[in-house]
């Protein structure tokens, strides 16, 4: 499980360094600057350490520096704020893939109950679509406050209030599959 939040901090550490300067700050430029040259360190920083870098993490940097550039440009935080939305709208998609939960969960899930995991993708992949459809109407009001309170609590909220379903839900279907396995041996 800490090797998920683990991915899943990367994923978002430019957000994660956007809102804390913001906060701290008050200053959308400055955090705007800040979060484009974090992720850029990001990335160096794990080349250097030679991780291989997925497609999203590409992805995030370039949404990040062409975002992050026009917000810079034009003054207008909008550009910016929208680059959660576009981040969980390509997340969304990609979770459409068969399977793609799989090299998320322990042997013991995959092993007994994968057919679950596979409906659970689908079902988180619903979840981004939704939460990044609320973000670009947040983001559109161009109100950093609301935006910081959207980001902050409802999508991490949301997220893992999810999490917590799918992690009890998992818990009692390996416990029952187990079971019956037990019972029939």
């Amino acid at each position: 499980m800490k090797d998920v939040f683990a991915r899943l901090g990367a994923d978002f550490f430019s957000t994660i360094l956007f809102i804390a300067i913001y906060l701290t700050t008050d200053n959308v430029l400055l955090a705007t600057a800040v979060a484009i040259a974090g992720a850029i360190a990001q990335v160096i920083y794990s080349r250097i350490k030679g991780k291989e870098l997925g497609y999203m993490t590409w992805a995030s940097l370039g949404l990040v520096i062409v975002l992050g550039s026009a917000t810079l440009l034009t003054h207008d935080p909008r550009f910016v704020l929208a680059k959660p939305a576009i981040g969980h709208f390509a997340i969304g998609v990609i979770m459409l893939k068969r399977g793609w939960m799989l090299r998320y969960m322990p042997s013991i899930v995959t092993q007994t109950i994968p057919e679950h995991v596979t409906f659970a993708g689908y079902a988180w992949a619903a979840l981004c679509f939704i939460l990044a459809a609320g973000t670009i109407g947040i983001a559109m009001t161009g109100d950093m406050k609301l935006w910081t309170f959207y980001v902050t609590v409802v999508l991490v909220g949301a997220k893992i209030a999810a999490f917590a379903i799918q992690y009890v839900a998992f818990r009692i279907l390996v416990g029952g599959r187990l079971r019956a396995a037990a019972q029939q041996a």
